[in-house]
C-alpha cells in the first residue's frame, strides 16, 4: 500500500492488476493482413477501500493512439477488493490493403510505436459519480508476436490537459510526503496488535501504546485514522474513547469548554462519526439537502442572505430571513427526529461522554447536554450541512451562493444544537448582530426541549419502553415474508406474506394491514437481530430475530429494505440487557446448524453478533493493514520513543527535576514506570518487525520475478 499526502489531503495508490496481452495475425477474406490485439484482464488484488468499505470495481480497457481511442468495459464486481474478472477483449490494429498473406508477419515499429493499452480501474458509484482507483499503461510495441503476462501496480492518473500558458491559473505550493507500506502476513502483527488493543485497560491511559502513538506523531491525525479503524475492527473503541475523554476532562476547568479542543479524545470521536455515521447522515440529511439543491437549480433560487453588508441590491432582508428560516426548520426537524437511526456505537460513545462530563462537573445540570451537542451538532451535522460533498451527500462542491446559504444554515444548526446546554440568554451568545436578529423569531423553549429530548435519546442506554399510560411510538411497518416457525422442510409453502409493524414497545406481524396481530414479540425480549445466510433457504434478503422461542426468519423485498429493518430493530433493542454476543448465521435444519454443523439446537452461536454496529454502518477494515500503518508511524518516530524512554527512566530513578525538559515537556507522563514499560515493549516489537520486513525485502528482491504478483511492474512498460 502506498500513501501520498498533500497538506491534509490523503490519496491512496494501492492495488495491482494481472494482465495477459497478445498480438495475433489475422488474414481477411480479400487476403490482406491485420493484427488483432488480445487483452485478457484476469484479476486485481488489494484495491483501495471506499469510505471504509470494499468497492464495487470494474475496469475499462482501451487501445489509445493519436487517432483512436477504442474502449471496452468489464462487468462490475460487487463488494470486493480482490475482483476476479477473467474477461477477454479484442482490438483490431488496422493495416493498409498493400499487406498480403505472409508467414512470420512482423509489425512495423512506426505503425505501433504510438499505440498503448490503457486499463483504468473504477468504483461503480451507482447514483453518484464513479471513483477512479488507478490505471496502468502498456505500449503495444513491447508485445511483438509473443504473449505478455504480468502483474502491474496501479498508478495515479496522469493529467493530460496541459495549458498552453503555464501562468494562466496561477501557482500552487504543495508539501508532499510519500510512504510505502508492505503488509506482512497476519501472524507477524500479533504482539503489536494485542498491545494496542489492551490500551483501554492500562492505568493511567497516558501510559498505553495507543496514547503514546498519538503523542509521538507530529500530526495526531496520522495516528488517529489507523488507530480508530483498528479499535473499531476489534470492538475496543468505546472503552478507549472513554478513557482518553476522562483524561481530557481532568484538564478542563470550565463546564462550557468541555470537548472543544483538538485532543486525542475529540479527534477519535470525529473519525468514528465519519466512519460509522455515514449512513446515518445519508438517511437524515440527504433528502433535505437534495430538495435544497432542487430549489437552487430547477426553480428560482430563494435568496437567504441576511447580512446587511452582503445582501444584494433589491433583496428584502425580511423575505430572506423567511427563506432561511424555512430551510433551517426543515433541517432541524429532520435531525431531532432521527434518533432512531443513530448507530448504536455512536450512542454508546455519547453515553460515555455524557456520564463523564456530568461526573466532572456535578453542579452543572447542562454539561451533560453540551458534552454530546459539541459532537453531534457542532462536529457532525453542522459540518455535513456546510460541506455535503465531503460526506457524499452531493457529488460536487457547491457554488459560491449555495455555499453561503449552507454556511448560514450550518451556523443556525450549531446554535440551535447548543440551546439545550446554555445557562444564559441564548441571544447573548451571537457574534454577529444579524444572526441575533434572525434568532429573535425562534421560540427558545420549544427548540430547547426538542434538542434536549434528541440528546437524551442518542446518549442514553436506559430502556425507552413507554409506561403503561403512554402510547407506543410507531417506528416502521411494511409487507414481508416470514417463515413458519418450527418447520423442518424447505419449501415455498413455509413462507407466508404478512404485514409487519415495529413500535417502541413491540414487534408484530398481521395477516393483513389493520388486522389484529397474529404474533407479538415484546421489544425487551429481543436478544439479537442479524442477517441470515442465503444458503439457509436459498433466498436472498433474509434476516432473523432471536428471542425467547425459536428464531423468527423474515425475507424482505430487497436488500435495502432488509438493511432498514435490521437497523431499526437493532436501534430500538440496543438497551436490552440480555443481548446475545454470538449467533448462528445459518438455520438449524435436519438436525444440525448449517453454519457450524453443531447438532444441539440451543448451542451457543458460532459467529459474533454485529448489533453493536447496525447493518448499514458495518465497514470492511483490514486490521493487518492498519497495524502495519501504526508500525510505520512508530518506526518514523523511533527517536522520539527513545527520548521519551530515557525521560521516563530519569524521572523514575531520580524523582527530581526533569532533565532536558525541551525534549519531552510536551508529552504527558503521569506514571513514568508504567510508561517506560510500555515504551520498552513498543521498541522491542518494532525492532522485531524491522527484521521481518528486511527478510521479506531480501526474499522478494532475490526470488520474485519482475512482473509477478510478488514483484509487480511499477509505472509504464517501455
Amino acid at each position: 500500500m502506498s500513501k501520498i499526502s498533500a497538506r491534509g489531503a490523503i490519496y491512496l495508490r494501492q492495488g495491482k492488476v494481472h494482465l495477459e496481452l497478445k498480438l495475433n495475425e489475422l488474414i481477411t477474406d480479400n487476403g490482406s493482413v491485420c493484427q488483432q490485439l488480445v487483452v485478457h484482464i484476469k484479476e486485481c488484488h488489494g484495491l483501495p477501500l471506499i469510505n471504509g468499505q470494499n468497492c464495487d470495481p470494474y475496469a475499462t480497457v482501451s487501445l489509445v493512439g493519436p487517432s483512436r481511442n477504442d474502449q471496452k468495459k468489464t462487468k462490475v464486481k460487487k463488494k470486493t477488493s480482490n475482483p476476479q474478472f477473467n474477461e477477454t477483449f479484442y482490438f483490431e490494429v488496422t493495416r493498409s490493403s498493400s499487406y498480403t498473406k505472409k508467414s512470420q508477419f512482423q509489425v512495423e515499429e512506426e505503425d505501433i510505436e504510438k499505440l498503448e493499452v490503457r486499463v483504468d480501474l473504477w468504483n461503480n458509484g451507482n447514483l453518484v459519480q464513479d471513483v477512479f482507483l488507478g490505471e496502468i499503461k502498456v505500449p503495444v510495441k513491447v508485445l511483438r508476436n509473443d504473449s505478455f503476462q504480468a502483474w502491474y501496480l496501479l498508478q495515479p492518473r496522469e493529467n493530460g490537459n496541459k495549458s498552453s500558458k503555464s501562468d494562466d491559473l496561477g501557482s500552487l505550493r504543495l508539501n508532499i510526503c510519500y510512504t510505502e507500506d508492505c503488509v506482512l502476513p497476519s501472524e507477524y502483527y500479533g504482539s503489536l496488535r494485542n498491545l494496542l488493543l489492551k490500551s483501554s485497560d492500562v492505568q493511567p491511559i497516558s501510559a498505553s501504546a495507543a496514547y503514546i502513538l498519538s503523542e509521538v506523531c507530529r500530526d495526531k491525525y496520522d495516528a488517529v485514522l489507523p488507530l480508530v479503524r483498528l479499535l473499531l475492527h476489534h470492538h475496543k473503541l468505546v472503552p478507549f474513547v472513554a478513557a482518553v475523554a476522562e483524561l481530557d476532562l481532568k484538564d478542563t476547568q470550565e463546564a462550557n469548554t468541555v470537548f472543544r479542543g483538538n485532543s486525542l479524545a475529540t479527534r477519535c470521536v470525529d473519525e468514528m462519526m465519519k466512519i460509522v455515521g455515514k449512513h446515518y447522515l445519508k438517511v437524515t440529511l440527504k433528502p433535505v439537502i437534495d430538495e435544497f439543491y432542487l430549489f437552487q437549480i430547477c426553480e428560482s433560487p430563494k435568496p437567504c442572505e441576511i447580512d446587511p453588508i452582503k445582501i444584494k441590491e433589491g433583496d428584502n432582508v425580511e423575505i430572506n430571513m423567511e427563506n432561511l428560516r424555512y430551510y433551517v426548520d426543515k433541517v432541524f426537524r429532520e435531525i431531532v427526529r432521527s434518533s432512531i437511526s443513530c448507530p448504536t456505537l455512536m450512542c454508546d460513545v455519547f453515553y460515555s461522554l455524557r456520564h463523564l462530563a456530568a461526573k466532572r462537573f456535578p453542579n452543572d445540570p447542562h454539561v451533560q447536554y453540551s458534552a454530546v451537542s459539541s459532537f453531534v451538532f457542532l462536529r457532525f451535522f453542522a459540518v455535513a450541512v456546510v460541506s455535503p460533498h465531503t460526506f457524499h451527500l452531493r457529488p460536487h462542491h457547491p457554488d459560491a451562493q449555495t455555499s453561503r446559504t449552507l454556511t448560514l444554515i450550518s451556523k443556525a444548526i450549531q446554535t440551535l444544537g447548543s440551546w439545550g446546554s446554555l445557562t444564559k440568554s441564548k441571544l447573548s451568545s451571537f457574534k454577529e448582530t444579524f444572526m441575533c436578529e434572525f434568532f429573535k423569531t425562534f421560540q427558545e423553549e420549544k427548540f430547547t426541549e426538542s434538542v434536549k429530548k434528541f440528546l437524551d435519546d442518542v446518549s442514553s442506554t436506559e430502556s425507552k419502553e413507554p409506561s403503561g399510560l403512554s402510547e407506543p411510538v410507531h417506528l416502521k411497518e411494511g409487507e414481508m415474508y416470514k417463515r413458519a416457525q418450527g418447520r423442518t422442510r424447505i419449501g415455498k409453502k413455509n413462507f407466508k406474506k404478512r404485514w409487519f409493524c415495529l413500535t417502541s414497545r413491540e414487534f408484530t406481524y398481521h395477516k393483513q394491514q389493520d388486522k389484529e396481530p397474529i404474533f407479538t414479540i415484546p421489544i425487551k425480549n429481543i436478544l439479537a437481530v442479524e442477517k441470515l445466510d442465503e444458503n439457509s433457504f436459498n433466498k436472498k434478503n433474509m434476516f432473523q430475530i432471536l428471542h425467547g422461542e425459536k428464531p423468527l426468519y423474515i425475507q424482505a423485498n430487497n436488500c435495502v429494505e432488509a438493511s432498514e429493518w435490521i437497523e431499526a430493530l437493532c436501534r430500538v433493542t440496543r438497551s436490552n440487557q440480555k443481548r446475545l454476543s454470538f449467533y448462528h448465521p445459518s438455520a438449524f435444519l435436519n438436525g444440525n446448524w448449517l453454519c457450524c454443523k453443531a447438532t444441539i439446537e440451543n448451542t451457543v452461536g458460532c459467529a459474533p453478533c454485529t448489533a453493536d454496529v447496525p447493518a448499514d454502518t458495518q465497514i470492511e477494515i483490514d486490521g493487518d493493514r492498519e497495524t502495519e500503518r501504526i508500525y510505520s508511524l512508530f518506526t518514523v518516530n523511533m527517536s522520539k520513543l527513545q527520548k521519551l524512554e530515557e525521560a521516563c527512566g530519569s524521572i523514575a530513578v531520580y524523582q527530581g527535576p526533569r532533565k532536558e525538559p525541551d525534549d519531552y515537556s510536551n508529552f504527558t507522563i503521569e506514571d513514568s514506570v508504567a510508561t517506560f514499560h510500555t515504551l520498552k515493549q513498543i521498541i522491542d516489537i518494532v525492532d522485531k518487525l524491522n527484521e521481518s520486513h528486511e527478510k521479506y525485502r531480501k526474499k522478494r528482491s532475490s526470488s520474485a520475478k519482475y512482473g509477478s504478483e510478488e514483484n509487480p511492474i511499477v509505472g509504464k512498460v517501455s
